[in-house]
């Protein structure tokens, strides 16, 4: 079994449920549904998890990196206490008029974790709940995959069996 393999997923929609609003706070963040038990498994069967999220509430001005980071460091030690490591988090803090090369639907976020951990595409796959996540997927030539909460863990179970 190949030892380096990962899943990417986006934040908003994926690990917690999406707000009109924008999440902006730790007391705004829920988690989805089943998200701590797809992780379990990613971990059980040796996945790396790499969180790949467009955050322009930084660049909209509603909150700070200081604040994001905190939300970050909440989830990750929510997760930590349900054995569940996240093993990197990349974000890009751009409104989508600015050009960056890190906004979904480009691919650089998933590009510095492929690099950063040494994968291959085939090794890895994609879990997004919009198009520009799938696209982005699709230009590192990574399995994507679209989904809702209620499909996740289905999905999980699926890029287990084939990668």
């Amino acid at each position: 079994m190949n030892t380096n393999r990962a899943v990417f997923l986006d934040r908003d929609g994926v690990i917690n449920v999406k707000r009109d609003d924008y999440v902006k706070s730790w007391k705004e963040f829920e988690f989805t549904k089943d998200i701590h038990e797809s992780l379990k498994l990613l971990m059980e069967q040796k996945f790396k998890i790499i969180i790949v999220t467009n955050q322009s509430v930084i660049n909209r001005k509603i909150i700070t990196k200081l604040e994001l980071d905190e939300i970050h460091k909440k989830m990750q030690l929510n997760f930590l206490k349900n054995n569940i490591v996240i093993d990197a988090i990349f974000y890009c803090p751009h409104k989508p008029n600015e050009g960056c090369n890190c906004r979904k639907p480009k691919s650089e976020m998933i590009e510095r974790g492929m690099k950063l951990f040494k994968l291959l595409p085939e090794n890895c796959a994609l879990i997004g709940d919009s198009v520009s996540d799938i696209d982005a997927g699709n230009k590192v030539k990574i399995k994507s995959y679209l989904t809702n909460e209620q499909k996740l863990l289905s999905i999980i179970k699926e890029i287990i069996q084939k990668i």
